[in-house]
């Protein structure tokens, strides 16, 4: 297997896995405090709006090489594994039938806000 497509093995278990976490979100068996990160990570995971641009040289895709992926896997081991299975089957449904995963404005919301609140805190500490 060549490097290409192991990267697009595991871009495509990123997807998969955020769309999982998205219907684990939804799910009964999942414990309040992990769908409160399942929320976070799913905000963060579809929104257009990352939390470090892009542009930014090397930092811009350290969250999209590392801490979405990190977050993933965390979010993921702590879900119950029934929780896991049927949320990934589910994801593997939505992928083939819809061929793309959802956005998330309120994410988008979410990763801007963020932003706001750390430029005023940048601007407020400035002044003085």
């Amino acid at each position: 297997m060549s490097i290409f497509e192991t990267i697009r093995n595991w871009a495509r278990r990123i997807k998969r896995d955020s769309l999982t976490l998205w219907f684990a979100y939804r799910s009964p068996g999942t414990p309040a405090p992990v769908k409160l990160l399942c929320i976070f990570v799913v905000a963060y995971a579809l929104s257009p709006i990352d939390l470090i641009p892009d542009f930014i040289p090397v930092f811009g895709y350290v969250d999209d090489a590392l801490l979405l992926p990190g977050l993933i896997w965390l979010t993921i081991r702590l879900l119950p594994k029934e929780v896991v299975d049927d949320s990934r089957a589910r994801a593997d449904g939505w992928m083939a039938e819809q061929g793309t995963r959802p956005k998330s404005y309120a994410g988008a919301a979410l990763i801007l806000a963020l932003w706001l609140a750390i430029a005023y805190a940048v601007w407020a500490l400035l002044k003085g």
